[in-house]
């Protein structure tokens, strides 16, 4: 998966003080010793990966525009590290997608980002071929882990839920329809929905699955230079 990596941004190290109001964290960095606040590209709760005291690795940005100078891109934890940059995923897929490396996928010449399938929902990806096939794409960036267990969402999420109904409806027109689950670090043995934070996505999945819905989870490989798609993980 090196040809669709993402290449990171040079990072500098620091210690988790805290995260809050969703999209800032206090950071002090290690190098000087100076706190910082970052933004935080991650509107989810974070759960188990936004303990104060966590090591962090941020980018720097020189836009004179920008509120905020640091981006959150990375933290470690016990056996891995962890990306929890949301915009990552959907570039990730895409240019592994384009660069047939994901073999669910292997069967389309054209991918569109962003497709309009509704008057109110969008979807992330349509994949299209010569033959006139149709397969639309929602990837899901996925930082729970516990217990070698990977799960989503990790908060209610009625976008999520509305994004399942939407892959079901758009199978029974006779379209194919994806859930991607991409698990940003490299703990996880399996995968499952997190029916304990959100009971309706649950079972909205399973029914999605039941009705046609495809279901493709991959973990990641990640280091402080790039992030790439590894390998499959079960359901």
């Amino acid at each position: 998966m090196k040809d669709a990596a993402y290449k990171l941004p040079p990072l500098i190290a620091g210690v988790l003080i805290k995260r809050y109001k969703r999209f800032l964290a206090d950071v002090q960095l290690i190098e000087t010793g100076q706190t910082v606040t970052a933004h935080c590209p991650n509107s989810g709760s974070m759960r188990g990966c936004a303990e104060p005291g966590t090591q962090v690795f941020l980018s720097e940005s020189n836009n004179p525009k920008r509120k905020l100078k640091y981006t959150w891109e990375l933290l470690k934890v016990p056996g891995t590290m962890v990306g929890i940059n949301t915009q990552v995923p959907n570039k990730l897929v895409k240019k592994a997608i384009e660069n047939r490396l994901i073999k669910e996928l292997a069967d389309y010449d054209r991918v569109k980002a962003e497709i309009k399938t509704s008057a109110h929902t969008r979807l992330d990806l349509l994949l299209e071929n010569d033959k006139d096939e149709k397969c639309y794409v929602e990837i899901k960036n996925c930082t729970l882990v516990e217990n070698s267990v990977a799960m989503f969402p990790d908060a209610v999420t009625t976008r999520g839920q509305k994004h399942l109904d939407e892959l079901e409806y758009l199978v029974s027109k006779g379209n194919r329809g994806v859930i991607f689950y991409l698990i940003q670090r490299m703990d996880a043995k399996t995968f499952r929905p997190a029916d304990m934070i959100d009971k309706t996505y649950a079972e909205k999945l399973k029914r999605a699955l039941e009705n046609g819905v495809e279901i493709i989870i991959r973990d990641t490989i990640i280091n402080t230079e790039t992030i790439s798609i590894g390998k499959s993980i079960p359901c």
